[in-house]
């Protein structure tokens, strides 16, 4: 009995150890043959296994969320219900994209240009020492205004552009805390400073449109050289204005560049505009690419005030000297010595 029981013990216990091998086989076999079963049942039906490859629960609700599916949130008005605006990832991307990376070459040519131009020409100095004769060119209330929208451009430039390429040129340097900090300066400055700006570039327009009017000396000057700037020794006729300040600051600057830059502005921070996100995010995208492109005309601006003797004395003191005059604005002095 007792021989009996030890074998049948023993032989039961060869059972389970062969039934443990097979479970463990099985397993195994399991682990490495389920995931291959995927590969079958593609063959079987490509196209619902590339549909259940590409989803899973999660993914199907932001796509119906993205969809524009109502659902419940807290906003007020006329985006109530709607999650998520499917144009914000369309606006990151661009932002962050094709703005964010185009944007500063476009500062960095025209730097770049000035450069070169000022290599070849060097300072554009006046054919004639001054006698000392001068003539009348801007009154104190236009160069109030001159200098009043100068200065908020230039502090508007400074805070927009720390916005646009803080995250990659002033982290690294200030820190995450530090650019925190000025961002949040930053953005309200820009915001506060904004609309007394515009009121700057609205009398700007008005107050000097009359003398933007293209005329026909204006071919005269573009022909000869971009007004004697790449062909030295050449002065062509030029009125109050001349037809590159004419074009590039007033119309393209001042009012095509400027009422863009302005309209867009206004309605990021609420002034006008039905206050829709998808709106807003078009009206951020032209409110950086039309900055940018003013910036440059207005760097070239002051290049040319500073690099041209005695351009900047009108604007500073009111009167040039007749010998700058009859240089670069003939039409202008002959014109102002009648009158």
């Amino acid at each position: 009995m007792c021989i009996f029981a030890r074998a049948k013990t023993g032989s039961e216990v060869v059972r389970r150890k062969r039934l443990a091998l097979w479970t463990f086989a099985l397993f195994v076999a399991g682990v490495v043959l389920l995931p291959l079963g995927s590969y079958v049942y593609t063959a079987v039906s490509p196209a619902q296994a590339a549909a259940e490859k590409q989803t899973n629960p999660r993914a199907n609700y932001w796509r119906a969320v993205r969809d524009g599916n109502q659902g419940y949130t807290a906003v007020q008005g006329k985006e109530t219900g709607v999650l998520i605006q499917n144009g914000g990832q369309n606006w990151r991307q661009a932002r962050n994209g094709p703005v964010a990376n185009i944007m500063p070459w476009v500062l960095a040519f025209t730097v770049a240009a000035l450069a070169l131009v000022f290599l070849y020409r060097g300072q554009i100095k006046l054919d004639r020492q001054p006698s000392g004769k001068t003539v009348a060119r801007y009154n104190i209330a236009e160069r109030v205004l001159h200098w009043y929208t100068a200065i908020l451009f230039i502090i508007l430039s400074l805070t927009g552009l720390s916005m646009l390429f803080g995250r990659a040129v002033l982290i690294p340097v200030l820190g995450l805390q530090g650019f925190s900090a000025w961002a949040t300066f930053s953005i309200t400055l820009h915001n506060y400073l904004g609309p007394f700006f515009i009121i700057g570039l609205a009398l700007m327009i008005i107050w000097w449109i009359k003398d933007n009017i293209p005329s026909s000396v204006d071919w005269e000057w573009f022909r000869q050289g971009v007004g004697g700037l790449l062909a030295k020794g050449k002065h062509p006729p030029a009125e109050r204005f001349n037809a590159g300040e004419k074009i590039f600051v007033f119309w393209i600057g001042l009012v095509v560049l400027g009422i863009a830059t302005a309209l867009s502005g206004l309605y990021l921070i609420g002034w006008i505009g039905s206050g829709l996100r998808e709106t807003m995010q078009v009206a951020d995208i032209v409110h950086a690419v039309a900055a940018v492109f003013w910036t440059s005309i207005v760097i070239g601006h002051i290049y040319l005030g500073l690099s041209t003797q005695g351009a900047l004395e009108g604007m500073w003191k009111g009167e040039v000297s007749e010998e700058w005059a009859k240089q670069h604005h003939d039409r202008w002095y002959q014109q102002a010595k009648k009158g």
